[in-house]
């Protein structure tokens, strides 16, 4: 598969570039041709920069920093839910967890185990529960913000591969969100824990928590856990919780009998950060 940034504008890159995206052009205060590539990528995905908190493509110094851009305070109401989306993105699939299995596209399953990077005893809090697994493609806000209310109880890091995520690689390749890098959060809220993990992608250059800054790079060899018990990190409803650096997936885990999901949800289907996402049971 190629990737969507072989057809960038190559004079707008520097050397070596395309090989190394996230870590050269992300971050490459390039002046005008940053803004030249910057202004290729909104007329090319269609990004809507009248959402942003700051409109001016001229006045971002990197990608990156317009990439993950703010968005106006106005643009996303929460709606009067108990959960919220997340994310602005699509649906990839939601519903039930069969046992520990969780949906990925017809003929693809992952268990919630290797989800979260092996723990076997995080994975048994979420049997026949529910599910969220929501794309988000480049035109999109990329930062992730809270469903609920949460108290922030761990985060896991777990190495992996950085397949593309797109809805036709999802049908594709078995076990896809288990199999990529991760970032596993998980907290306890007033109705049980809950897991949001963020799945990394190709050209996905670094993911980030509010709390802790950029987990990868660097990117360790193995599962690393950072535990947050002795600490009061509370996040609310519709507070960011980290953000993407390109088009990646939230896939979060419910305990069994804690929500139902909103009837107007369907694969596929378009969201927007704020609308509701579900209610309690």
């Amino acid at each position: 598969m190629v990737s969507r940034l072989a057809v960038l504008p190559q004079y707008l890159l520097p050397k070596g570039a395309l090989t190394n995206f996230a870590g050269v052009v992300a971050g490459w205060q390039g002046g005008s041709r940053t803004t030249g590539l910057i202004r290729w990528f909104v007329g090319k995905y269609d990004v809507n920069m009248s959402e942003a908190a700051n409109p001016d493509i001229a006045s971002y110094k990197t990608f990156n920093e317009f990439f993950t851009r703010a968005l106006r305070p106005d643009a996303r109401p929460l709606a009067p839910a108990e959960y919220i989306c997340p994310v602005d993105g699509r649906i990839s699939q939601f519903g039930d967890i069969e046992d520990d299995q969780i949906f990925q596209a017809k003929g693809h399953k992952f268990s919630t185990t290797a989800l979260v990077g092996g723990d076997a005893q995080l994975a048994a809090q979420f049997r026949h529960g529910s599910f969220a697994n929501l794309y988000l493609s480049p035109r999109d806000y990329h930062r992730i913000h809270m469903p609920i209310d949460g108290k922030l109880t761990r985060m896991i890091y777990v190495p992996g591969e950085l397949f593309s995520v797109n809805p036709t690689t999802a049908r594709g390749i078995p076990g896809l969100f288990a199999r990529n890098e991760r970032v596993v959060c998980v907290f306890d809220t007033a109705h049980g824990p809950f897991v949001m993990t963020l799945v990394g992608a190709t050209i996905v250059g670094s993911m980030a928590t509010v709390w802790h800054g950029t987990v990868n790079p660097p990117r360790l060899p193995q599962v690393t856990e950072w535990k947050y018990d002795d600490q009061n990190i509370v996040l609310k409803k519709g507070e960011e919780l980290g953000r993407f650096l390109l088009g990646s997936t939230v896939v979060m885990l419910f305990q069994k009998d804690v929500l139902k999901f909103n009837p107007a949800w369907q694969p596929a289907a378009p969201v927007r950060l704020g609308e509701e996402m579900a209610q309690r049971k």
